[in-house]
């Protein structure tokens, strides 16, 4: 009998758009430190687990009409406290004043984010607020894996301007811009690592031309939780998961899929 599984833990990934002129839509991706004890080495979207700070914050904030309750907020507030954690990025983050974040004010955010691991203080020091409605829903997997994380996808859009990154060099080997299609050639080619999940929600951003047209397929597409399973067909074992979803590919031989 194979031991029970720790309970998932809550965890948010947040999918980046840009759109520079004359160019197709590229998503932001991250290589995670081959040290890693989870997915070290693979190239994944900008994210991490929630945290007790992201929950209490969560907790003083109403959960807007039509949104998954306080569980949904609190991801929203971790997807965007990882991405600027992670990328310098300050995404589903407004000034009170209705400036512009700049890149100097996203630098000491991040800086400070660092020192104090959560979002709050952060927020009450610039002078922001959170503009979590600036995320939408994509997607919500829960892998059965030793360590299981559930984890919801966020979809956002940054616009069409150049904008200046660097990795969190406790975590993050590089970041590059790259259409869904390039990144899974590149994975192709033996260029990049890819989970199962990420594999396939590639596959499934590849499908649009943009930011516009993904958001719109996500708020017509049911956001259920997928927990792949493996099946045996004709002596072979394939991680799959139900159709219906928005998933142009469902499985894989097990034995070419990444789980961790």
């Amino acid at each position: 009998m194979s031991a029970p599984l720790d309970p998932p833990r809550p965890a948010a990934t947040l999918i980046i758009f840009r759109q520079p002129k004359g160019e197709q839509a590229q998503v932001l991706m991250l290589v995670r430190g081959s040290t890693m004890r989870f997915a070290g080495g693979a190239c994944v979207f900008p994210g991490g687990g929630v945290d007790e700070a992201d929950r209490q914050l969560a907790a003083t904030l109403p959960a807007p009409t039509g949104w998954d309750g306080h569980d949904d907020m609190a991801a929203r507030i971790a997807a965007i406290r990882e991405t600027l954690e992670e990328t310098g990025l300050a995404i589903g983050l407004t000034r009170r004043d209705g400036r512009r974040i700049g890149a100097d004010d996203a630098a000491e955010a991040r800086a400070m984010l660092t020192r104090s691991l959560a979002l709050a203080p952060v927020l009450g020091h610039m002078g922001w607020a959170l503009d979590a409605a600036a995320l939408t829903p994509f997607a919500r997997w829960c892998p059965r894996l030793p360590r299981p994380y559930d984890t919801r996808f966020y979809l956002a859009d940054l616009g069409t301007g150049a904008v200046a990154l660097a990795p969190d060099a406790g975590e993050s080997e590089s970041l590059l811009w790259v259409t869904p299609g390039q990144a899974l050639d590149q994975a192709d080619a033996g260029d990049l690592s890819l989970l199962f999940p990420t594999r396939r929600n590639l596959e499934r951003l590849a499908q649009f031309s943009g930011f516009g047209e993904t958001r719109r397929h996500a708020l017509a597409t049911p956001l259920d939780t997928i927990t792949p399973r493996i099946i045996e067909r004709d002596g072979q074992s394939w991680l799959t998961f139900p159709t219906g979803l928005g998933y142009p590919v469902v499985e894989q031989p097990l034995d070419q899929a990444r789980r961790q």
